[in-house]
């Protein structure tokens, strides 16, 4: 085999031979199984966002919040106490401090910037990463002892720098991202957690995956050939190890994984208990704590769940954006999430103080970026399948060679050109004497490409269909709030007839005693007949106030109870059809079957009534009836409107 570095720097041939240890390791991540692997995490990604969203709308609906971000939160304290002015807001109509919209588009753009410069101090790294591992190979070559680990330990010990690199830059830009947060002044505590968020994500996700996505889609691709080598800063571009780049991205992906749990949880136990007993040594009680809240004193700041989310969002990457690459992740995310459970309570109950509740409508911006790797994960596996492990060219041979791969490493291995080297070896590629690719490397790519697109329309289609077969909110609580929204309007078109039917019996017994004085009253006079009117229902409007000096008639007010002589029939009544009981009704003496709450409402209708007729010997009273129809038809004039159903 060629030399793996340049050959004047020492770096000498070596045997096929050396790596077979490295391609039965390989073999554990690249075989057929891998691509249903992939497919089935596509498929759990997207069911577990669905179902996420079933359980966030009842959480939502349980907590009453499920339109408090749009209508209900009310500006973050930090904000109204910076506002420079106050504008009225639009849908409280409530004045409100407020921040001008362009200054805080020049503060995020300023932001936007600093993002972009962190980010690109990012890749300079990996690119330092990169030279690191070709010059620590480079010895590791010259060696016969190490020769054939040169590349395992220069490729291990790259990924150790990384995550050290990753570690520190990420705790330095989250404390960078919070100050240029808090600088744009967001109005509610949502949109500051939502843009203090994407701020991280965004220079964690380049901080964690870029030397990741490096090593899975770019290493070893833009290698060239013997005689023809690229290089970079006078270096020839690093290869992928004997065993193939995949081997080589799962080893990165555990260091970088399984490194970043053991190191959270050693913070989770640690630094709560260094934090206490320097948080304790500056309080400095005199006396041993004997209340609740002096022992709670003691304890130091909750610093709230943004650590959690981006913690557990980080994870869901790894275990799906690279499964097809390290199946293995799953598996320690679960062991690492059974001992953060406990690790979590541990710190939560015992050692920080309670936590400020704060009411939320959803788990925010978080959803869209798990959303957005779930996504990201289809076409990343799509791809490491494709053009990383070796599935389709294998596919691709023993269809073109009787379905054997008999002769198949032979097959993948072109011999170097002449008079490049100083004796003939063999390289990694599909190429012929005179480094052109071969015929069977461009349907290789073809294939890669349609697999790739076949794949991600597959997969992306079946997720469609899973997002319209789960309703995003269960039918029983889509019914339960349709059922709410029913009753609230019902509430507010029924809102006067729930306080009249509040009232109840006593509506019906003053509507019987105010109707049966009416009858009395219109037939105590001397005339013949009397007209009178039908029942008249409940009132509805205020009485109106009483004419001061007017005569009366009864001592019971007949507010609105009059009715047009040309709609209302009328009963003609005797003198001698009246009872005898009520001969008397113009005294001030009222009938016993009336109740004193009659009395009362109704009594500020007799000064409205019009005079009446002197009337006859026998009641010896002081009212007078009147004279006629017209005159007894020009009481009741309006109609009262009907008394709404019990």
């Amino acid at each position: 085999m060629c030399p793996l570095c340049n050959e004047n720097l020492g770096c000498v041939f070596w045997d096929l031979n050396d790596i077979c240890v490295n391609a039965r390791i390989s073999y554990l991540f690249d075989h057929p199984g891998t691509v249903f692997y992939a497919i089935f995490v596509s498929f759990w990604a997207v069911s577990f966002l669905e179902y996420w969203k079933r359980k966030s709308a009842s959480l939502a609906h349980h907590w009453d919040c499920l339109d408090f971000q749009e209508e209900e939160e009310r500006p973050r304290p930090e904000f109204a106490a910076k506002a420079p002015c106050q504008e009225k807001n639009p849908i409280t109509g409530v004045r409100e401090p407020s921040f001008p919209k362009s200054i805080r588009t020049k503060r995020i753009m300023a932001g936007v910037g600093l993002i972009f410069i962190m980010m690109s101090l990012v890749i300079i790294f990996i690119v330092a990463v990169i030279i690191y591992r070709v010059l620590v190979s480079i010895p590791l070559f010259r060696s016969d002892a190490l020769r054939s680990q040169a590349q395992a330990i220069s490729s291990l010990s790259g990924a150790v720098v990384n995550f050290i690199i990753i570690m520190c830059m990420g705790r330095v830009y989250e404390k960078l991202a919070y100050r240029l947060t808090t600088w744009e002044m967001h109005r509610t505590q949502s949109e500051f957690e939502d843009n203090l968020t994407f701020k991280v994500f965004i220079f964690q996700f380049v901080n964690f995956y870029s030397s990741i996505f490096y090593i899975a889609f770019f290493k070893g691709r833009f290698v060239g050939y013997p005689g023809h080598y690229h290089q970079i800063l006078g270096l020839r571009n690093e290869d992928c190890s004997a065993g193939g780049c995949l081997i080589e991205l799962a080893q990165q992906l555990a260091v970088i994984m399984i490194g970043k749990q053991v190191v959270n949880n050693a913070q989770e136990i640690l630094v709560p208990k260094a934090k206490a007993w320097w948080h304790k040594k500056q309080v400095k009680m005199r006396h041993k704590a004997r209340t609740r809240w002096e022992a709670d004193y003691q304890l130091i700041d909750n610093e709230g769940l943004f650590q959690e989310y981006l913690e557990m969002v980080l994870q869901f990457g790894f275990i799906t954006i690279f499964v097809a690459a390290f199946p293995l992740a799953p598996l320690f995310a679960l062991l690492n999430n059974w001992v953060e459970i406990r690790l979590d309570a541990q710190k939560f109950v015992c050692e920080t103080r309670r936590a400020v509740s704060e009411r939320a409508q959803n788990i925010g911006i978080w959803f869209t970026i798990l959303d957005f790797m779930a996504h990201l994960a289809v076409i990343s596996n799509a791809f490491l399948i494709a053009f990383t492990s070796e599935f389709l060219p294998q596919l691709l041979y023993k269809y073109e060679y009787d379905w054997s791969l008999t002769g198949y490493v032979n097959f993948t291995l072109a011999t170097a050109p002449n008079n490049t080297l100083t004796k003939e070896c063999r390289y990694r590629g599909y190429r012929d004497s005179h480094g052109n690719h071969t015929l069977f490397f461009w349907r290789l790519l073809a294939i890669r490409l349609g697999f790739v697109i076949a794949f991600e329309h597959v997969v992306f289609g079946v997720c469609r269909l899973i997002d319209i077969l789960v309703p995003d909110v269960p039918q029983s609580l889509e019914i339960k709030m349709k059922r709410e929204r029913y009753l609230a309007k019902q509430a507010l078109a029924d809102s006067d007839t729930i306080m009249k039917v509040a009232q109840g019996k006593d509506d019906d017994e003053d509507d019987i005693a105010a109707t049966n004085d009416i009858n009395i009253a219109m037939n105590d006079g001397e005339s013949t007949s009397v007209a009178i009117p039908p029942t008249a229902p409940i009132p509805t409007t205020q009485p109106t106030p009483p004419v001061k000096g007017s005569p009366t008639f009864s001592s019971y007010d007949f507010e609105n109870a009059r009715v047009s002589p040309t709609t209302t029939p009328y009963t003609k009544m005797s003198p001698s059809s009246r009872p005898s009981s009520y001969a008397n009704s113009s005294n001030t003496d009222t009938p016993s079957s009336s109740s004193s709450h009659s009395k009362n409402q109704y009594s500020s209708f007799s000064n409205k009534s019009p005079p009446c007729g002197p009337s006859n010997g026998n009641n010896g009273g002081t009212s007078e009836a009147p004279s006629s129809k017209s005159r007894h038809s020009s009481h009741f004039t309006h109609k009262l409107p009907p008394r709404p159903p019990i």
